[in-house]
C-alpha cells in the first residue's frame, strides 16, 4: 500500500501536468468525452440515479423507525435521542456539473481552469432523483447537511444554485459545510462535528471519501477496490453511492508513477485492463 504522502504528491503533480499539457494537447481532456456524454445523454445513467434515491427514501423510512440506526463511522455513543440528519455531497450527487466538464473538453483546459467561473454562474442542474429525495427527507423532519469540498469562497453562488433548483435549504442552520482549507479534503472531522448534535441516518455521495477517511481511500486500485467488500453491509442500506464516471480518485489510483504524457497515461490504462 502506497503512502498517503505519495498519493497527495501524485494528485498535485498530475493536476499541474494535465493543466499545462492540455494547453498544448486537447487529448488530455478529450479522453473523458464518452464519460461526459454518458452522463449527459444516457437514460441508463439517469435511471440508476433515480433508482439510488428511491432506495435511499425507503432506507430513510427504516432509519426513522430504528433509534439505534446510524450511518456514520464517526458516530459512537449517546445518539439515540438526537434528531435525525442526512449528510449528502454536493458535486455530482446533488449538482450536475457535466456542463463544466464539457467546457474543459472543448477548451482543452482541465480543472481548476474555469471552475470558479462555472460555480459563480450557479447554473448546475440537479442530479436525477435528488429533488424528490431531498424533499421527502425534509418533509420527514430530517435535517439535511450538504457537506462539500467546494471552498468556503464559493458559499454564496452554491447556495444560490441549490435554491434556484428548489432544493430544501435551512437558512437558520449551517446546512452547507464547505472546505475552509484548500489542502484538506478529508470530510471525517465535518461528519464528526455533525454527529455531536444529530443522529446521522444516511450518507450519500459519489466518492469514497464521502463515506470514509482520505487515509483509507487514498490507495492504489488493487487495495482500493477491496473497500467495496469491506463495507458491503453499508452500501444500499445506509450508504448510497452515485456513480461518477467523469473524474475522481478511481482514475488516479491506477497510476503507480505519474504519466509524463497522454500517450504514457493511455499505455498505463491499457496495462491496467483485465482482459
Amino acid at each position: 500500500m502506497k503512502s498517503l504522502k505519495l498519493i497527495f504528491l501524485l494528485l498535485i503533480t498530475l493536476t499541474y501536468e494535465y493543466s499545462y499539457a492540455s494547453e498544448k494537447d486537447k487529448l488530455f481532456q478529450e479522453q473523458s468525452m464518452l464519460s461526459v456524454l454518458y452522463v449527459q445523454t444516457s437514460t441508463e445513467f439517469a435511471a440508476n440515479n433515480i433508482q439510488t434515491f428511491n432506495n435511499a427514501s425507503k432506507a430513510l423510512d427504516m432509519a426513522l423507525k430504528d433509534k439505534t440506526w446510524t450511518a456514520a463511522l464517526e458516530q459512537k455513543d449517546n445518539f439515540i435521542s438526537k434528531d435525525p440528519a442526512i449528510i449528502i455531497d454536493v458535486d455530482e450527487t446533488v449538482l450536475d456539473n457535466s456542463s463544466f466538464q464539457s467546457r474543459t473538453i472543448l477548451s482543452g483546459l482541465s480543472y481548476p481552469n474555469g471552475w470558479a467561473k462555472w460555480v459563480n454562474e450557479s447554473k448546475a442542474t440537479a442530479v436525477e432523483g435528488v429533488y424528490e429525495f431531498l424533499h421527502y427527507a425534509n418533509e420527514s423532519n430530517v435535517k439535511i447537511f450538504y457537506v462539500t469540498n467546494r471552498l468556503e469562497s464559493f458559499r454564496e453562488p452554491t447556495i444560490r444554485n441549490l435554491k434556484s433548483l428548489g432544493l430544501p435549504f435551512d437558512d437558520s442552520l449551517n446546512s452547507l459545510i464547505m472546505r475552509e482549507d484548500e489542502d484538506v479534503r478529508d470530510k471525517t472531522k465535518r461528519r464528526k462535528n455533525i454527529a455531536e448534535n444529530y443522529r446521522i441516518v444516511l450518507l450519500l455521495g459519489d466518492q469514497l471519501t464521502d463515506f470514509i477517511s482520505t487515509k483509507e481511500a487514498y490507495v492504489y486500485h488493487s487495495d482500493r477496490k477491496k473497500l467495496a467488500n469491506k463495507y458491503s453491509d453499508m452500501w444500499g442500506s445506509k450508504w448510497f453511492m452515485i456513480t461518477n464516471p467523469t473524474y475522481g480518485r478511481w482514475e488516479l489510483s491506477i497510476y503507480d508513477e505519474m504519466p509524463k504524457s497522454e500517450e504514457e497515461a493511455i499505455q498505463k490504462r491499457k496495462e491496467t485492463l483485465n482482459p
